[in-house]
């Protein structure tokens, strides 16, 4: 925080990039000083002439001089203290939130709207920023009513001039703003100094001025009331008939009044409290500023006030206060001195909120929020001055002036007013309640208890007066955040939406215990490994749809080691990952690590992803085959970032290179990152961490919008009801295996079936292949699978499978191979062995029996075209069994041979080991 005696030579940071040399709306510009001094904006203002006098003016201005009477005549001394007390109650916990907002930072033009879109974000501040715009060009076309008024009174001017005077009073105040806001804040000391003295007059005239009779202005359509009342001194008898509240018709509007609408009225002599805030771009060292100024005047208004109103109600009869807004001057000394006090100080308020509204709306302009609509309002002069944002923000000030009538629109004032209060208080809480470390500002009178008092306050008071009006304010303002939160580009100005998001997730991520996990809130938590996104973006929307609102990370492995690096190369992909997904929609993290194999980064991965109860249960990796990899991400363009897809993101500068968004795909005669025996390695590592693991293959050909889209169809057509997913449950590799209920067939049933209750795919359905051999009742057989399907609550089509002749070709093949060779025999049985004692290291694990045979390429050829003489019409997808790898390690690229073998042509299929629970029958 930089004191007012600070260098001149110092750095501000600003949160929006000047607007003659802005590459990116809402970037971040540095700027010394002694060029500011030298530039276009200069800051010249300090505590008194930047704060304490506008905030004067702006409060003591149509209540002090023309409403006061009018509270105390209607609501009474006590309900009249009563409504002050309240509205200083609102105000002062606004002003500490103010404070403790513009003393954490430096502070920019914008006032109230720069504090709540820095605080809060774009979407909130630009929201609040139009509402605080609308409330001080109603404000000031309210103290140009009230200018208008008090000539009114005091001249007589006829009803049918009384628009040509507001024409005049609103040309003046425009050319006054215009000049510049320096040359209106040394003007205003001139005008305080004539408000100072009304007031002291005011003062001095209730101790000094006889009791008389006044006459009461020509307005009362009843001709049998009197014209005159009596102005009686301080008299106890006075103040006794004071004391309660008379509610009666105003004579200005010709309504009811009540506490309420009354209070709407006094409050606007509360809402200067902003007008040094507005000034922030024009003050020296607005954190040091603001609070002391603020605070001054708060203070010295609400001394004024409620002195203002005892001494009324001590002095002036009931009928006086209420006929007879105009009172003070009736009983001054001196009356041309109380005139000169309501002009200068209408004047000065209405300029006053005038340079708010128009440094609000060159603020909102800048940032760029509403994209060129606002861009007429950064024009400025040489001097900095924005003239256009003063020019619309005049021509909005001559539309409310068509109202007519001050007390018309006080109460859409007040609300405009009360509506940004609890912005400024909720910016505040919002910040206090996030617990950011950088949230610590100089200023330390206030906690969240005031910050909620003052929302509560600012709410309750708003529905007061008016419902109707509060409920629609809201409602625009609600319409007004969702326009810029999907208009508006994102900022780096920083969200607490995000500081809070991290504090309750990081309090529930502890609470998340994993001891206390149970089956029956199982889900997938999946890890997809990604070698490079261009080539599957269908198998990562595939597993984004199945993750049934469980955890999903994209992983990578980059091959390297950071010996030697001068920094970590990962950290700069993280953004072109992020953007990836948002582009496809999908709710994921992304995990990058550097290590110096594949399997190494894939074991990091697993073992560091997530937190506590969040933590990936599932590896899904791309098959290990030879197929050219299609890239599906050719000329896309990011939706967030404006990058395009392609090797070389465009710049605006064709000199300046950036580095691959996205690597280009290898091409045919290029090697892969790892070999089979090491992708085989990684299936082992999964399953000895306990974790389950499925094998995409062919999901280049998945084009998820084809498949659910309305009336589109697979292959050659799926019928009425929708895709299928086919599901085989059996382990086709091991023919001498005739359960279906074990671990792995049940996680692989799982997993269909949480894909076909996503929204997306609940048009689809399930078909179950039950493999039966000669010998088999395949009536018995399909009834114990129908009985075991209903007691998980899984609704799927069985279709029996007669595979006899795939069955009897492995055996007969198999019985030649041990006759002609004993030897390969005796290998089989050294690896039967092996496979126990592997199975024996891991009870879990012992539930998944692994073939230890031979198999014939001839058989899984069989297999293979077995899966596709069934899968018709073509399913969306396929889930089979995947075995184990072997124990033998010198057996990886046969294992491999074989599933590729299995699933040759298939089209998109999952290839699932589960190795965990995740069904149960219990409630």
């Amino acid at each position: 925080i930089m004191s007012e005696k600070a260098p001149l030579l110092h750095y501000r940071l600003i949160g929006t990039k000047d607007p003659d040399n802005a590459a990116s709306p809402t970037g971040v510009t540095v700027e010394s000083d002694a060029r500011r001094a030298k530039g276009k904006n200069p800051r010249k203002l300090g505590v008194v002439f930047g704060v304490i006098i506008p905030t004067l003016l702006s409060m003591f201005s149509v209540v002090v001089f023309l409403r006061i009477g009018f509270v105390v005549g209607q609501a009474g001394l006590y309900q009249s203290i009563a409504m002050f007390l309240v509205a200083y109650f609102i105000i002062t916990m606004t002003v500490l939130s103010v404070c403790a907002i513009s003393t954490n930072g430096a502070l920019d033009a914008g006032g109230a709207y720069y504090m709540i879109s820095r605080a809060l974000g774009p979407e909130f501040g630009g929201s609040i920023g139009i509402m605080f715009f609308f409330a001080n060009v109603c404000g000031s076309a309210l103290y140009i009513l009230g200018l208008v008024e008090a000539i009114i009174s005091a001249f007589g001017i006829p009803e049918g001039r009384v628009q040509e005077g507001h024409g005049g009073g609103s040309e003046r105040v425009c050319v006054s703003v215009l000049v510049g806001a320096h040359i209106y804040a040394k003007a205003t000391f001139i005008i305080f100094i004539v408000v100072m003295t009304a007031l002291a007059s005011i003062f001095i005239s209730f101790f000094i001025v006889e009791p008389k009779v006044v006459m009461l202005p020509d307005t009362s359509v009843n001709i049998t009331s009197p014209v005159t009342t009596n102005y009686t001194g301080l008299r106890l008898h006075t103040m006794e008939r004071n004391l309660w509240p008379d509610y009666t018709v105003d004579y200005t509007t010709g309504t009811m009044m009540n506490f309420a609408t009354v209070f709407a009225v006094m409050f606007n002599g509360c809402t200067g409290i902003m007008a040094g805030s507005n000034m922030s771009g024009d003050l020296k060292n607005p954190s040091y500023s603001i609070p002391r100024g603020t605070l001054a005047a708060v203070l010295i208004t609400f001394i004024t006030y409620n002195l203002l109103s005892l001494l009324a109600a001590w002095s002036c009869d009931r009928r006086l206060l209420q006929k007879d807004y105009s009172f003070l001057g009736d009983i001054n000394i001196w009356q041309p001195l109380v005139t000169m006090g309501i002009y200068s100080s209408t004047m000065s308020a209405a300029m006053s909120n005038l340079i708010g509204a128009s440094r609000i709306l060159y603020a909102l302009a800048k940032d760029n929020l509403f994209g060129g609509v606002l861009a007429l309002a950064r024009k400025t002069s040489l001097s900095g001055n924005p003239w256009a944002s003063v020019l619309i923000s005049w021509l909005l000030v001559q539309v409310v002036l068509f109202s007519g009538k001050l007390n018309t629109i006080a109460g859409i004032v007040t609300i405009f007013f009360l509506l940004v209060y609890a912005a400024v208080d909720l910016a505040c809480l919002a910040l206090e309640w996030a617990s950011a470390p950088n949230f610590r500002p100089s200023f330390r009178c206030f906690t969240w208890h005031t910050c909620v008092l003052g929302i509560l306050g600012c709410l309750v008071m708003m529905f007061l007066i008016s419902a109707i009006y509060a409920f629609a304010s809201i409602a625009f303002m609600l319409l007004l955040l969702m326009l810029i939160h999907y208009l508006c580009p994102t900022s780096d100005w920083g969200y607490i939406s995000q500081a809070l998001i991290f504090h309750q997730v990081r309090k529930y991520l502890l609470m998340l215990d994993v001891r206390k996990d149970h089956v029956k809130f199982w889900r997938p938590q999946v890890l997809l490994m990604v070698a490079n996104p261009r080539s599957c973006t269908g198998l990562i929307t595939f597993i984004n749809d199945m993750k049934k609102s469980g955890l999903y990370v994209l992983g990578h492995v980059q091959l390297g080691l950071l010996d030697g690096l001068p920094f970590d190369p990962l950290q700069s992909h993280y953004d072109s990952w992020l953007s990836l997904v948002d582009h496809l929609n999908i709710k994921a993290f992304v995990n990058l690590t550097l290590a110096d194999s594949v399997r190494h980064g894939v074991q990091n991965l697993l073992f560091i992803t997530g937190f506590g109860g969040m933590r990936p249960n599932t590896l899904v990796l791309g098959f290990y085959d030879s197929c050219t990899p299609q890239d599906h991400l050719q000329g896309k363009i990011l939706q967030c970032k404006g990058h395009g897809m392609d090797g070389v993101s465009p710049t605006k500068d064709p000199q300046e290179q950036h580095p691959p968004f996205f690597p280009n795909l290898r091409g045919v005669e290029d090697t892969k990152d790892l070999q089979e025996e090491e992708y085989v390695s990684v299936i082992a590592d999964t399953v000895k961490m306990g974790k389950n693991v499925a094998l995409a293959r062919y999901f280049s050909h998945f084009h998820r919008d084809e498949i659910l889209g309305s009336g589109q169809r697979v292959g050659g057509h799926y019928g009425r009801s929708g895709p299928f997913v086919d599901v085989w449950p059996l382990n086709l590799l091991r023919p001498d295996s005739r359960g279906y209920v074990d671990t792995c067939s049940l996680f692989l049933l799982q997993l269909a079936c949480v894909l076909h209750e996503s929204r997306a795919w609940s048009q689809t359905r399930l078909r179950l292949f039950l493999c039966v051999e000669a010998g088999w009742s395949l009536q018995e057989e399909e009834a114990k699978l129908q009985v075991m399907l209903k007691e998980l609550r899984i609704s799927a089509h069985v279709q029996t499978v007669a595979w006899d002749q795939v069955v009897a070709l492995h055996w007969q093949r198999r019985g030649e191979r041990e006759a002609g060779n004993r030897e390969q025999a005796a290998q089989d049985e050294e690896e039967k062995a092996k496979e126990h004692e592997y199975e024996q290291e891991d009870e879990s694990i012992q539930r998944f029996p692994n073939n230890a045979a031979q198999l014939t390429d001839e058989y899984i050829c069989a297999v293979n075209s077995l899966i596709r003489k069934h899968g018709a019409p073509p399913p969306a997808v396929r889930f089979l069994y995947l075995p184990r790898p072997p124990a033998d390690t010198s057996r990886y690229q046969a294992y491999l041979h074989q599933l590729d073998l299995l699933t040759q042509d298939l089209g998109p299929t999952l290839l699932i080991h589960g190795v965990t629970p995740v069904v149960t029958t219990d409630l």
